[in-house]
């Protein structure tokens, strides 16, 4: 059985990033090629990895967000790798359910959507650290959304919604890259 930090180099390295959006790839190489638990929620210097899903709606003309509590903003379900985990797909797909009750998910394309670093605020349980976000993208089955206790609210956007929704850059880069894909052949 292939380990989970194996599985997280094979995807990186099948990953092509776009050099002016996704300079995080090279950092995110690096720490999985160094030492340390880097799949651990407690791993803090510089961080670890986290897995997270963009998720269309069965006719692929909206997106699920999650009105964050921790992060007072609007982002994509997902959250830190659990040691029962069988690799970082599955943590991906394990946090879009516990977030918003989706499951039956189809994961579109074979490898990683997207990419991000983002810093995590220092809380009185961990000192500010780095969340390497490997993103995966989906298609739903349903459209039946439940608000989790880490979220104020869970709902399905429109695209251009998700522009003026207070989401972050690396969320709004995302949309667009998104929007690009679908319209391409």
């Amino acid at each position: 059985m292939r380990s989970r930090r194996f599985h997280v180099k094979q995807l990186l390295e099948g990953y092509v990033p776009d050099p002016g959006q996704e300079p995080d790839h090279d950092a995110m190489m690096r720490l999985v090629s160094g030492d340390g638990e880097v799949l651990s929620e407690n791993h803090f210097d510089p961080g670890h990895f986290t897995a997270s899903g963009f998720v269309l709606a069965p006719e692929r003309s909206r997106l699920v967000l999650v009105h964050h509590v921790q992060l007072g903003m609007w982002v994509q379900p997902g959250g830190h790798v659990d040691p029962e985990d069988a690799d970082v797909l599955a943590a991906a797909e394990r946090e879009i359910y516990e977030e918003t009750g989706l499951d039956g998910l189809a994961r579109l394309g074979d490898g990683l959507f997207d990419v991000d670093v983002h810093v995590i605020p220092a809380r009185p349980t961990a000192p500010s650290h780095r969340h390497f976000d490997l993103r995966f993208l989906f298609v739903a089955t349903g459209e039946a959304l439940r608000v989790s206790p880490e979220s104020f609210d869970v709902q399905w956007v429109t695209l251009s919604e998700m522009e003026t929704m207070g989401t972050d850059a690396s969320v709004r880069r995302a949309s667009r890259k998104l929007v690009e894909e679908m319209r391409s052949p």
